[in-house]
């Protein structure tokens, strides 16, 4: 989630929008009118409502570009069937590249840039047995965890932290996190917290102790170590996510790695609902 500083006042709630419904009309009383049908009309689809779809559009757009690109490589190489081979092949990586920038938290839900760098990262490490949860909520409290990752070498939280590139990042004796003039200890224990709160449920509905690791991947000023425990979080460069994880020794089996997995769905429920 993104780290905006408080302001000095102490407000820091974002402000709710309140969507006002008009009051219906006052229905004149001087005669009665006609009976009217209870059916409300059915409103027909049309082909120019469907092409504007999100669905549709893409496939219109994947056309255009393949038929673009045909025509030209056909052009130029004089041989229509390279032009037609040509167009088939951008359709195919236009369409793989949508599949992979496409993330499985809707846009709407999205808290930051940072997270859906994150997200791509950990997308690659599903091939070597990781499973991750995203957006997680700690029941009872506003916190949540950006991505849980369960896998081979254990159970982690990240967080994923856009901060202002214009302010440098440093630590004082291995034990304070400095953004610039600002303090960032409440991150770090909100962080630390998180992670204990989910190694707490999980550990209690699997039957034997669980540790959840906590880290902050920071996006933004380059953070200037690879990676530092400071008040018992990992600390390090958004970019390296997929690296502090796999970076360890095996201490999962797929079987535990599935469970685990089961179990942190239930105990720490999506922030934003299934979807």
């Amino acid at each position: 989630m993104d780290s905006d500083n408080q302001r000095e006042d102490g407000h820091n709630a974002s402000p709710i929008w309140v969507s006002d419904r008009p009051e219906s009309e006052q229905t004149a009383a001087a005669k009665p009118s006609a009976p009217t049908s209870t059916y409300a009309p059915v409103e027909r689809a049309s082909v120019r409502s469907l092409l504007q779809q999100p669905r549709f559009r893409r496939l219109r757009n994947r056309a255009i570009l393949a038929v673009v690109v045909g025509l030209v490589v056909g052009f130029l190489v004089h041989e229509w069937r390279i032009g037609v081979t040509a167009g088939v092949i951008a359709a195919i990586l236009e369409a793989v590249y949508r599949a992979r920038s496409n993330s499985s938290v809707p846009a709407w839900r999205r808290t930051s840039v940072a997270e859906r760098r994150t997200e791509a990262q950990l997308r690659r490490l599903e091939r070597s047995g990781y499973r991750t949860l995203h957006a997680r909520a700690i029941p009872g409290s506003e916190a949540q965890i950006d991505h849980l990752v369960v896998g081979p070498t254990g159970v982690y939280a990240v967080d994923s932290e856009k901060w202002d590139r214009r302010l440098p990042v440093r630590v004082q004796m291995g034990k304070k996190l400095f953004h610039g003039p600002f303090d960032m200890k409440p991150r770090l224990t909100e962080a630390k917290w998180e992670a204990t709160q989910a190694s707490e449920l999980i550990s209690k509905s699997f039957g034997r102790e669980i540790s959840v690791v906590p880290s902050l991947a920071i996006y933004g000023p380059p953070v200037p170590w690879k990676i530092m425990n400071i008040r018992g979080v990992d600390v390090y460069q958004g970019d390296r996510a997929r690296k502090w994880i796999t970076k360890r020794e095996r201490a999962l089996t797929t079987a535990e790695i599935d469970r685990i997995y089961d179990i942190a769905a239930q105990v720490l429920p999506a922030r934003y609902g299934e979807g």
